[in-house]
């Protein structure tokens, strides 16, 4: 009988390791493609990949890798989207996004139409970047970007702050409730 025990404890515990690998793996699904209305947890775009989603949610984060590219319409994301070195990042048609968009040392961005719970971040790109008809509840803030960046009809809850970007930001018809600080004080 303990012949039968040891048995059954050996294979409640293979169980469990299985059940919990298999949970490890499903809390990151890799796009490469499309993907549509689907719940995902957190969702990484790897290197040199092109990701686009149309009306999904992540509960999570999204990671855009090196050299990788992000079209999100319609998306719903409850942490943040993170992109570095990445090919271009796309975020429109009434995205929400309940942490932070940030975006360093990437190409290209546009952010268009979309709610952030917390900041949106452009660091050292080097490529035509665009924040236009956003709602920020954080701060905008855009520092030592070459490639031209355009910022208008936003209305943040925090500070517009723009600093060493080459040329400097345009746009205008921003609400702020914060403060405009240095290049982006008359927008």
């Amino acid at each position: 009988m303990s012949n039968n025990r040891w048995l059954a404890v050996a294979g409640i515990s293979l169980l469990g390791v299985v059940f919990s690998y298999s949970v490890a793996l499903a809390e990151e699904t890799v796009c490469r493609g499309s993907l549509g209305a689907v719940t995902l947890d957190n969702v990484k775009v790897p290197s040199g990949a092109n990701c686009q989603m149309n009306g999904t949610t992540v509960k999570g984060n999204i990671k855009v890798e090196s050299n990788a590219s992000f079209n999100g319409s319609g998306i719903k994301v409850n942490g943040n989207i993170q992109a570095e070195n990445a090919a271009q990042v796309i975020v429109r048609s009434s995205s929400s996004v309940g942490g932070s968009i940030q975006i360093k040392q990437s190409q290209s961005a546009n952010i268009t139409g979309t709610r952030i719970n917390q900041d949106l971040q452009f660091d050292e790109n080097n490529k035509k970047l665009v924040a236009n008809n956003n709602t920020i509840n954080g701060n905008l803030q855009a520092f030592k970007n070459n490639g031209g960046l355009e910022i208008r009809q936003n209305r943040i809850n925090g500070n517009l702050q723009c600093k060493e970007n080459s040329p400097a930001p345009v746009g205008g018809a921003n609400v702020v409730q914060g403060n405009k600080e240095d290049q982006c004080s008359r927008l």
